[in-house]
């Protein structure tokens, strides 16, 4: 039987070569646009080479792979090898239609097929799933794609891919198993994915995708070791189709573990002239703290900027756990590597074409021969991102081999720094409001500021014309000037009562005390036409006036949830007078702390503001001056509500004032990406006298203004829109003068375009 098939191969191998022939003319049939000889070289063949039929197969199949041809024969006649050949249509055009969720231009990146390429049905089926693999992303399951082909003369054709949308397939519930420390709607505000509801029409979070919920995941278990569960697990994470198939049940298993606290805290300290004391300080967590994954980043961030102040750079914190499980309790060892004290060598400018090289100087901290300090560059990384000169910037420091130097490079990526800007907007005090202007941030590449703007408003215009030099003889000085004209129309603005043009011109000068202080002189020249309804006439009156304003800023931003925590404070003094028609002191003060709570979406905000007009000798102030209370000074109480001759007519203002409000801002029932907040309040306030004309101190109206201390209650709330912000609040007095006027509801907004 051996013998048998082993005659059977070695005549299949005869066979073969007999049917084998040496190719001595290749002819190619049927080509129309590629020559004939382009044909040969795809072919792979070359004369005087022996052909059989599986060498024809091997040159059909090399053929067909090349994807310019539809129909392909390839045959030995004799000795002549020939070739026919049918050749692909060329795509004219490549068209989407039926799209509206995904844009056009997002579903041609993904396809392959090309204009003026060969038409190939596989490059177009591999088009149709990628098409449908981004629209289930986007949550439609649904969607079709169905891929036409149009002929047209000259062998080319046009192809469609005709889509068929459907609707998004949204999340109907997101339920959480095994959960016993945290209930589900405590997750299920921990991750990105939502349930569906009708008022999430501007999100996309609510429909299915199986990409978010891997990164949902990792989610959860960031906030597990947020809480001190170490040993948190997802085990499982599933979607499925409801029953009517028209919505998807999201679940995740969960395996919590136990909480852990810190226990015993401790540091590998290398260098000796870095206090230990330095570095307990810097660390973001203590004994007896539930354990937190991000404190301990924070904790490693800030050694190495502590340890980086003393000119060690590029060192290593790795911190080593020890679990006790008896105790439930992780002991943290932060071990810092050994390095030597570095220095700057040299600073590199790069990528900056418009911005001058000493402007960047001038707004970093660090210079050539400092020693090298990891904070102190990246507090020059973030003073240059905060000018918005630049789209980015990037501090890349380069160690100097064998030396204890560094060089630093800023590469910058500079950004428009022109606005054209138009607004509208609505308060109680200004009525309806059209704005429009154009500011320059970085006017020539020097930082300068030059801003144009003009707005009119119910009961107020203005236009206004601003420069600013941030340094001023090459020095970190701030001066500018401001010239602009205001029409104040109060006359009929409840009780304001007063209408007052306004031709002012300012110049300033300001500078940098501190990290958080700054100072700035101010020099003015006011011209005002003024008509007083207590007065009962038009009156011309001149102002000049000069002042010293002090400036605390300590805020620190959460960006994610739109909130501040931290004090912004003001104080100043001013004289009026120089020969103008008013002479007095104006003294000023406010004050707004913050402080974030329950993971930071909960803020408590408290103000105090203060002013006082001195008059001088016997000059009288003028209502216009004066201070007045009520609207969004004291809400519950009308604009200038306070203090009026009656509760019909207007207030006379004071020559002082005190006011302030405690407000505290909390999440609502609404997601934190909609940056809507709901908010309680009490405000109160006083105003003081009003100045009197000498001769009228006796005046009957003086025993009807009303005095003494208001306050007031309410809530509301605040909508961050997306074409700008929104207050909406409700206030009630609880301590009211007879005279004063309400007002329960305000509303204000603002938006840019």
């Amino acid at each position: 039987m051996k013998k048998q098939h082993l005659v059977s191969l070695v005549c299949l191998g005869i066979i073969s070569d007999v049917c084998a022939a040496t190719v001595s003319r290749i002819d190619v049939n049927g080509n129309t646009r590629m020559d004939a000889e382009s044909v040969r070289i795809l072919s792979d063949v070359k004369i005087g080479e022996n052909v059989n039929t599986e060498r024809t197969n091997q040159i059909a199949k090399k053929l067909q792979e090349s994807g310019y041809f539809s129909k392909i024969n390839v045959q030995m006649n004799g000795n002549v090898l020939k070739i026919d050949i049918a050749e692909a249509p060329i795509v004219n055009i490549v068209t989407v239609e039926g799209n509206d969720e995904i844009s056009t231009d997002d579903i041609k990146k993904e396809i392959k097929i090309a204009e003026r390429s060969s038409y190939d049905e596989s490059v177009i089926g591999a088009d149709v799933s990628r098409i449908l693999t981004i629209y289930q992303r986007k949550g439609f399951f649904g969607t079709k794609v169905e891929p036409k082909k149009i002929s047209l003369d000259d062998n080319r054709v046009n192809i469609v891919y005709e889509i068929t949308e459907g609707h998004p397939t949204y999340i109907k519930s997101i339920k959480f198993n095994n959960n016993k420390k945290f209930s589900d709607r405590v997750l299920r505000g921990e991750i990105l994915s939502r349930e569906h509801a009708w008022w999430r029409f501007m999100s996309q979070f609510d429909v299915y995708d199986e990409d978010r919920i891997l990164y949902d995941q990792q989610m959860l278990r960031q906030f597990y070791l947020r809480n001190g569960y170490v040993d948190f697990q997802v085990k499982n994470a599933r979607g499925t189709f409801t029953p009517d198939r028209e919505y998807y049940s999201v679940e995740f298993d969960v395996d919590e573990g136990e909480k852990y606290k810190i226990g015993k805290l401790s540091l590998d300290n290398p260098f000796p002239d870095v206090p230990d004391d330095v570095l307990h300080d810097a660390l973001k967590i203590s004994d007896g703290d539930t354990y937190n994954i991000d404190k301990v980043d924070e904790s490693i961030s800030a050694l190495r900027g502590a340890v980086a102040d003393y000119g060690y750079a590029f060192i290593n914190v790795e911190p080593v756990p020890t679990k006790n499980d008896d105790t439930r309790t992780i002991d943290l060892n932060f071990k810092i590597q050994k390095t030597n004290r570095i220095y700057l060598n040299s600073i590199n400018i790069l990528g900056n074409v418009r911005t001058f090289d000493s402007v960047i100087n001038l707004l970093t901290p660090m210079r050539a021969g400092d020693p090298f300090s990891l904070q102190t560059i990246e507090q020059g990384r973030q003073k240059l991102m905060r000018t918005r000169y630049f789209k980015d910037v990037q501090m890349i420091p380069t160690r100097i081999a064998d030396a204890n130097m560094m060089n630093l490079d800023i590469k910058v990526e500079e950004q428009p720094t022109g606005e054209l800007s138009g607004g509208l907007g609505w308060s109680n005090i200004n009525g309806f409001m059209v704005d429009a202007g154009i500011t320059e941030n970085n006017f020539m590449g020097r930082g300068q500021t030059v801003q144009l703007r003009g707005s009119i408003a119910t009961y107020q215009k203005q236009a206004l014309f601003s420069f600013t030099e941030p340094f001023l003889f090459g020095r970190a000085l701030s001066a500018g000037f401001d010239t602009s004209y205001t029409m104040y129309n109060y006359k009929n603005l409840r009780g304001f009562g007063y209408d007052r043009d306004s031709l002012t011109i300012a110049g300033r000068l300001g500078w940098q005390l501190t990290d958080h202080w700054s100072q700035m002189l101010r020099l003015s020249a006011s011209f005002d036409q003024n008509y007083d309804i207590q007065m009962r006439k038009w009156k011309n009156e001149s102002l000049y006036t000069f002042g010293t304003y002090l400036k605390y800023y300590n805020l620190d931003t959460n960006f994610q949830q739109n909130t501040h925590t931290g004090i912004v404070g003001n104080l100043g003094i001013a004289y009026t007078g120089f020969g103008g028609t008013e002479t007095f002191m104006r003294y000023s003060g406010d004050i707004t702390a913050m402080v974030n709570f329950f993971d930071e979406r909960w803020q408590i905000k408290t103000s105090l503001d203060f002013g006082y007009i001195q008059s001088i000798g016997d000059n009288y102030v003028s209502r216009v001056y004066r201070y007045f209370l009520g609207g969004e000074s004291l809400r519950g109480f009308d604009v200038a509500g306070v203090a009026r001759v009656s509760s019909n007519s207007y207030s006379l203002g004071g020559l002082w004032k005190v006011n302030g409000s405690t407000q505290m801002n909390f999440p609502i029932f609404i997601p934190d990406e909609y940056q809507i907040k709901g908010f309680v309040f009490t405000d109160y306030g006083i105003l003081g006298d009003p100045d009197v004309p000498k001769g009228q101190e006796n005046a009957a109206y003086l025993d009807r203004i009303g005095s003494g201390w208001r306050t007031s209650v309410g809530f509301g709330i605040y909508w961050n829109t997306p074409m700008g912000p929104m207050n909406f609040s409700w206030g009630w007095p609880l301590k009211i003068d007879k005279n004063d006027k309400e007002r329960r509801f305000l509303l204000s907004f603002e938006t840019q375009f």
